[in-house]
């Protein structure tokens, strides 16, 4: 008496499906399916700010001795 037994499976199915009907079942099972695909989107909105966060990062301002650098440059090329 394993839970490997079909029989066994075929009368837990009989008897939950006897408990909560078929209505119930479906409507868990579309909320269910609901959540599944919110947590996917949530996860692939979090995934393209995660890609937009490092686009920000590389078009930070350079370090100050970059600028300085720059500046100076640009006073020595200045006639």
């Amino acid at each position: 008496m394993g839970f490997d037994s079909i029989w066994h499976w075929l009368i837990v199915l009989v008897i939950v499906l006897l408990i909560f009907g078929t209505g119930k079942l479906r409507n868990a099972g579309s909320d269910i399916g609901a959540a599944i695909r919110n947590f996917k989107k949530g996860m692939h909105e979090g995934d393209e700010d995660a890609k937009a966060g490092t686009v920000e990062q590389l078009k930070a301002d350079p370090p100050a001795d970059a600028a300085a650098k720059s500046a100076s440059e640009s006073r020595d090329r200045a006639p």
